[in-house]
Parts: structure tokens; sequence; C-alpha cells
């Protein structure tokens, strides 16, 4: 049942890695941002700048959840929150939503 997600993700997703308690892993997901209603971009003007409150979508079989982290295209970002997807009593994949990660300035 969960064959033709993988055909999916193995032709159409980004390469991504997960960083997990596990370890760190490449896998294939779709990953993109959350369209907003509004036009502008959603952020706030702080004390270092502008910082972006953009979320992004995970959908992917690798699982995945609050702590974990997903790197992209020079892009990190973290899970806000996630959980499984199923067709009938079989998991078809997990969704997360994420937000970037921000580094603490040493």
């Amino acid at each position: 049942m969960t064959a033709w997600t993988e055909e999916i993700l193995s032709r159409h997703g980004q390469t991504v890695t997960l960083e997990t308690k596990e370890g760190r892993r490449t896998v294939q997901a779709f990953l993109q941002p959350v369209r907003e209603r509004r036009e502008e971009i959603p952020g706030t003007v702080t004390e270092i700048g502008w910082t972006d409150g953009r979320l992004w979508l995970y959908l992917g079989r690798e699982e995945i959840g609050p702590g974990d982290a997903v790197e992209w295209n020079g892009m990190a970002l973290q899970v806000r929150s996630s959980r499984p997807c199923y067709i009938g009593g079989t998991l078809s994949h997990w969704r997360a939503s994420l937000e970037r990660r921000w580094e603490a300035a040493e």
C-alpha cells in the first residue's frame, strides 16, 4: 500500500537531511512553504533585524517530531509539530509543520 508513496517521493521529492535522536540521514521528502492568504511575507522586525515567520510543510516517509530538524538547500528548519497520516490502517507518510531554525550567536 505504501509503495506508491515511496515511488512518488523518489521521482518528485527533494533530497533533505533529517537530524533526529537517531542521528543524521539523507532522505527524499516534499518540502514547501505554507501558502499565506495575504500577499506580504509574515514576519517581525526585532532588535536584530527581520525575522521570517513563514512556516514550511514536510511530507515524507521518515518519522520526525518536535526537536528534530530538516536541512535543505542551505536552510535549517525545526519541527513545530508532526503527525502520522494513514490510509486505512497503514501508515502512508508523516506530515510536519516546520519553522526556520535560528542559531544563537556565540
